[in-house]
């Protein structure tokens, strides 16, 4: 539902990007988990209870059951505030959840052998009308952006954590230092 950002005022709060484009339904919620490793949740959970929360310049500020201070608050930087996949919203037939596609492999399927061209490690859906995938390439350090457009989107595969694309060529080579 939302990244932890950093520290809000002085009683614990949190501001937190928000994830979800249903950011109504923290008003539903009480209940809600902290992961710490979003790729690996049930080694990482915690559970929380939302004492508060408001919308503010365009992000969520968050105010925790138990969490009271700066330093406290400080503590749950870039952990990611979730909820169990059974309780999620349904989705239209073309959508998917942003947590579904972290952690799947992007494969150009437009060259002949298809190309795995790295693991989907987080969307940026701030920079332009079409949303990002952040790929972190298989030889490690570099990370390259893909426009995640419906016109070069093939299959998504979310059992077998892969995603097909058709992509122009050369898109990849450019971002590769």
């Amino acid at each position: 539902m939302a990244r932890v950002r950093k520290a809000q005022g002085r009683k614990g709060e949190v501001i937190a990007e928000i994830l979800t484009d249903f950011p109504e339904k923290f008003d539903e919620r009480k209940q809600l988990w902290l992961l710490t490793n979003p790729e690996t949740p049930k080694e990482s959970v915690r559970e929380v209870q939302l004492d508060s929360h408001f919308l503010h310049k365009g992000m969520i500020v968050l105010h925790f059951a138990g969490v009271t201070s700066i330093p406290e608050a400080d503590a749950l930087r870039d952990q990611v505030v979730a909820i169990p996949k059974t309780e999620r919203a349904p989705l239209g037939e073309d959508e998917v959840y942003i947590s579904d596609l972290i952690g799947c492999t992007l494969v150009d399927v437009a060259p002949e052998p298809p190309q795995k061209v790295g693991q989907i490690t987080g969307v940026d859906r701030e920079s332009g009308p079409v949303a990002l995938l952040i790929l972190k390439l298989p030889q490690g350090r570099e990370e390259i952006l893909i426009p995640f457009a419906k016109a070069y989107l093939r299959t998504i595969d979310l059992d077998a954590k892969r995603v097909e694309m058709a992509l122009p060529e050369g898109l990849v080579d450019v971002q590769i230092p």
